[in-house]
């Protein structure tokens, strides 16, 4: 059981930067791919990033690739999604999740989730 908590949402102008945190309960982190997905309103969850067990190898949405950066240190139990020049349609509630698995771009691959926080971009 992992049980994981979002923290670093909030209200920003387009251009500007958030970076948001994912703390996860438990001593099996590093055993987790972790990942972040995005949910706007009237919108589906979508995918954003993932990142391997070791932080090695990432993977990103092309809709953020170049402006969003995963990372995640084991030792904190921590995931971690910097958010650079953000856009208004960046707006939406922010999700991480943890997979028991290789990884996955899609829900349905994805064991834990988190609560969600908000991430508002105005224009």
């Amino acid at each position: 059981q992992v049980q994981l908590v979002e923290s670093g949402g909030g209200l920003v102008q387009a251009g500007g930067s958030l970076r948001l945190s994912c703390a996860a309960s438990g001593r099996t982190f590093s055993r987790y791919t972790m990942g972040w997905f995005r949910q706007a309103p009237g919108k589906e969850r979508e995918f954003v990033a993932t990142i391997s067990r070791s932080g090695g190898s990432t993977y990103y949405a092309d809709s953020v690739k170049g402006r969003f950066t995963i990372s995640r240190d084991n030792a904190k139990n921590t995931v971690y999604l910097q958010m650079n020049s953000l856009k208004p349609e960046d707006t939406a509630i922010y999700y991480c999740a943890a997979d028991s698995g290789p990884g996955a771009t899609t829900l349905s691959g994805y064991d834990y989730w988190g609560q969600g926080t908000q991430v508002t971009v105005s224009s």
